[in-house]
């Protein structure tokens, strides 16, 4: 969906349309959880710090999420998707592969299903929708990207190859910030330049996750479409290039790792109880401690403390600390997570 949760509140309150919007709360500790696109055009975007974002945007209008409308709406969305297959995996609210290799629905190809169900979308909802279609999981959700908003974009078998060439390798599934730091140090700008590399030398430098660039980088991505699997935690990490000891320095890598896990749960519309700090030290030895609050965490805040609480009880450290992660679990509404097939469907 384009700007879903933006979408639903300009559809529902004609006084924010054409203006710049953004859902979530305002304040110092405040997050977007999604703009619309008048708003992205002075940069504001999804998991930005609501400060950063009306600096950015002074005419900035934030809306408080409406997670109940939301949820409305993509039931009428999920249920066009099964019009045209069983075969649905929902990634989050508004996002879910489709696997219509046997839709039965009699309509020939992916691309004219997707054309299709666009309109279903916005007949029956008002907003709209963008599509990727492609052989590969990967290479459909690049693709739904490609067009946006309202946006149709198809890789065939035939451009699959080329296209990842000529990929940046942040844009692969998987390979965040730190991951494209370490990338780019080893001289690995594109899909071209991770091509190059062996299977042996990218699952020395990067585990298993170096099979899975190692077969997309070659345009494959053999995951199936995986119907009703659960989502059962958010997390976020980093690994420092210097190893820290201090709270205070734990803390600010802290802060933003939280705010993140946050955004996504806000997006995802979940509320986790427990609340697990992981910690790698310099000799690689890797602990995590938990703590289930008595009801879901609450705000940002809370899930900081939380944490914050957390790193506290393991200091001092019996070594420097290499990496510190967060994660929310316990959820009180289940969602189900992101996990190819001849033809697939992104929307």
């Amino acid at each position: 969906m384009d700007s879903y949760f933006a979408a639903v509140e300009m559809r529902d309150n004609p006084d924010v349309r054409g203006r710049p919007v953004a859902v979530g709360h305002s304040g110092d500790r405040g997050v977007v959880a999604t703009a619309n696109y008048v708003a992205r055009k002075y940069g504001v975007k999804s998991a930005m710090p609501s400060v950063v974002a009306l600096r950015l945007c002074p005419e900035l209008v934030f809306v408080p999420p409406r997670f109940d409308a939301y949820r409305e709406v993509t039931r009428t969305i999920r249920s066009i998707f099964r019009d045209y297959t069983p075969l649905v995996e929902p990634l989050s609210l508004d996002e879910a592969y489709l696997d219509v290799t046997n839709s039965n629905c009699g309509i020939p190809t992916a691309t004219k299903i997707a054309i299709q169900i666009k309109e279903d979308i916005r007949r029956e909802t008002q907003l709209t929708a963008s599509a990727g279609v492609s052989y590969a999981k990967f290479l459909a959700k690049l693709a739904s990207d490609y067009r946006k908003p309202d946006g149709l974009y198809v890789i065939t078998p035939e451009m699959g190859p080329s296209f990842v060439e000529g990929l940046e390798v942040g844009r692969f599934h998987g390979i965040g910030p730190a991951t494209e730091r370490r990338v780019h140090e080893m001289g690995i700008r594109n899909g071209k330049d991770l091509k190059e590399r062996s299977l042996i030398e990218l699952q020395h430098a990067f585990g298993k996750a170096g099979t899975r660039y190692y077969w997309m980088a070659r345009a494959i991505d053999n995951r199936p479409v995986e119907v009703d699997s659960p989502r059962k935690s958010i997390g976020a990490e980093n690994t420092f290039r210097i190893d820290k000891d201090d709270f205070e320095g734990l803390y600010e890598e802290l802060v933003p790792l939280a705010a993140k896990v946050w955004s996504q749960s806000t997006r995802l519309a979940v509320h986790g109880r427990t609340v697990t700090l992981k910690v790698k030290f310099s000799d690689f030895k890797q602990i995590t401690r938990s703590r289930t609050l008595l009801k879901s965490v609450e705000s940002e805040e809370e899930l900081i403390a939380t944490g914050s609480h957390l790193l506290k009880e393991l200091l001092p450290a019996p070594s420097g600390i290499r990496l510190i992660g967060i994660t929310l679990s316990g959820f009180e509404h289940v969602l189900e997570a992101s996990k190819d097939d001849a033809q697939m469907v992104l929307f």
